[in-house]
């Protein structure tokens, strides 16, 4: 098998999503949520800040935690950054969604800092099958592999990326990497919930 095709299998939608996507989207299954809606801006910061330990004990550090001051305000980060792209809002706009119950509630909430942290662990996953698969030193390599990556998943690529340009891409790939997470984030069935 030739490494184009490696990294091809390694990075199909369903590669990604049984290494990736089924143990993050258990790890949310598996929290329980005893209310949709919270009482005060404490217990929000209380809760999402226990879920994003839940979470990352569960999926990335092997049960390992963050101290709660930590996991809040990364949680916090999570949040308001996704209210920021998607909703215009902050992290007030948030809280009063948990509060309130309304746009998903606490439920919602949960399901963005989990997205987050499933979207932080595939860009690492096809970091690594690059990082596995390109050889540093070969400058033609790099570029044909880009070129080829490019055509294979192009649907998967925001417009933004040029691809007449692989070469562009070639020495630094961790911008295509980024472009094709984002890209994948609008497109697959891995990130859409029911």
């Amino acid at each position: 098998m030739t490494t184009i095709q490696q990294i091809m299998d390694a990075l199909e939608e369903r590669s990604i999503a049984r290494n990736i996507g089924i143990p993050h989207d258990e790890a949310r299954m598996r929290y329980p949520l005893s209310s949709n809606t919270v009482g005060s801006f404490e217990a929000f910061a209380m809760v999402t800040g226990d879920y994003l330990n839940h979470h990352t004990a569960t999926c990335v550090t092997n049960g390992g935690r963050m101290s709660t001051g930590q996991a809040q305000s990364r949680a916090k980060e999570m949040i308001e950054r996704e209210y920021r792209n998607n909703n215009g809002g902050d992290i007030v706009s948030a809280y009063n969604d948990a509060h309130d119950g309304t746009n998903g509630g606490m439920r919602r909430i949960l399901d963005i800092i989990a997205d987050a942290c499933k979207a932080e662990a595939v860009q690492h996953y096809v970091r690594s099958v690059f990082d596995s698969y390109v050889a540093p030193n070969s400058w033609e390599d790099k570029v044909e592999i880009i070129r080829q990556f490019m055509q294979h998943f192009d649907a998967s690529i925001p417009s933004s990326v040029r691809r007449d340009q692989p070469e562009r891409y070639a020495q630094n790939y961790r911008d295509l990497i980024d472009a094709f997470v984002q890209g994948l984030r609008k497109t697959s069935s891995m990130f859409r919930r029911l």
